[in-house]
């Protein structure tokens, strides 16, 4: 099965009511089909900060994200000290671009899975050779 990374801007646009991105992340996911999902911890943690203001937010993105580490058809690659460093390097060798240091790492994650497809409207991966699903 074809594996798709998921940056931050999908699960929010996913979770958040509202956000300007939901249906264009809606139609990139169905337009997938059967597909295997590749997220972070450092993503995760990204989408909670986002979603933290607000105990009904905070209690959905909570629930979002029990539903995602539980979810049979999602992988998420636990942060460790390794994916963090080699992340920073990346962030170093970057110093033209405004890549956050949970970009660097998601690029790495993609890259060793040799996964080329990300459901985001980051341009920034974009810079980096990969495809990004939500388009408007």
């Amino acid at each position: 099965m074809k594996s798709i990374f998921a940056d931050s801007h999908y699960w929010i646009a996913v979770v958040k009511p509202g956000d300007q991105w939901a249906d264009t992340a809606k139609a990139a996911r169905s337009s997938l089909g059967d597909v295997f999902i590749v997220t972070t911890d450092e993503v995760l943690s990204e989408f909670l900060a986002a979603l933290s203001k607000g105990e009904h937010m905070r209690k959905q993105a909570a629930r979002m994200v029990r539903a995602i580490l539980e979810n049979p058809n999602v992988r998420v690659i636990p942060q460790t000290r390794d994916s963090f460093l080699k992340g920073l390097i990346l962030y170093e060798n970057r110093n033209d671009k405004e890549y956050s240091l949970t970009d660097c790492i998601s690029m790495n994650v993609m890259r060793s899975e040799s996964i080329v497809e990300v459901l985001t409207h980051d341009h920034h991966f974009e810079q980096e050779k990969f495809t990004v699903l939500m388009k408007r």
